[in-house]
């Protein structure tokens, strides 16, 4: 955390990233993860309003889960003053193998989605949304209201597109085809992060990953006209996301 705590405070609009957490993957190097430390130069950075996207699981141990992503998100409310704005779902399919024979195999990782302040100072959907299955339909029938009772729905044609809700369905990043990118043991969807990136930030602001890895945070932000600011312990993590920076960004002069 040398580098956050030179970062000037209230700098930041936007913060994405996923850390490693129990052990799932083994990682280049020793490093040790203070997610209390963490969330209180994030949240020193961050600018009033700034979201911080957090993407994480959960290892199993002895046939119970760590509850690292439950500990992470109370303390960084209770004792951080982050708001959780929401907690989606990152689905995608869990690996076969034996271990599934024991319990159900893991089909998901959480988005912790936290603010500093009131709400969150931008939030877009509409990048996200997915199409309708009955679009072009008209519908009508009764909507039951919060004191138990109904209430009749006029006849309404439903719309093109919808919003996606808290399930956010992504193929394994494995399947993204980039070498580069693979180097790395540990990474996620590029679409994940444009999403967030998209959802709640604007062309021109800082995007911060202070875990970033294979450089997945930093290259979608570099894509989407954001600028960005990648952080890791490593070296070779760092080598790794300056090559996808050079090679799927810096090249396409039309970015800039």
């Amino acid at each position: 955390m040398v580098v956050l705590r030179d970062l000037p405070s209230a700098s930041v609009d936007l913060t994405v990233f996923s850390p490693p957490y129990d052990g799932i993957r083994d990682y280049v190097g020793e490093w040790n993860l203070d997610y209390h430390g963490l969330g209180e130069q994030v949240f020193r950075v961050s600018k009033d309003g700034a979201v911080a996207a957090v993407v994480i699981g959960d290892g199993t141990r002895n046939f119970a889960k760590s509850l690292t992503t439950f500990r992470w998100a109370v303390d960084w409310v209770d004792r951080i003053g982050w708001r959780l704005f929401e907690c989606c779902i990152y689905s995608r399919h869990g690996n076969p193998g034996a271990w599934w024979s024991q319990r159900f195999r893991v089909d998901h990782e959480y988005i912790l989605i936290f603010h500093k302040g009131a709400r969150p100072k931008h939030f877009n959907k509409d990048p996200l949304m997915v199409a309708s299955k009955h679009a072009g339909k008209v519908y009508s029938g009764t909507d039951r209201l919060t004191n138990g009772g109904f209430k009749a729905i006029d006849p309404k044609a439903v719309n093109e597109k919808k919003c996606r809700g808290t399930i956010w369905p992504y193929a394994t990043s494995n399947t993204e085809g980039n070498r580069t990118k693979l180097e790395h043991p540990a990474t996620y969807p590029d679409k994940l992060a444009e999403d967030i990136i998209l959802c709640f930030s604007k062309p021109g602001e800082l995007v911060l990953d202070p875990m970033c890895g294979s450089g997945t945070t930093p290259v979608m932000a570099a894509r989407n006209r954001r600028r960005f600011l990648g952080i890791d312990i490593s070296e070779r993590y760092c080598d790794i996301a300056r090559r996808r920076i050079e090679s799927e960004v810096i090249r396409d002069a039309r970015l800039f």
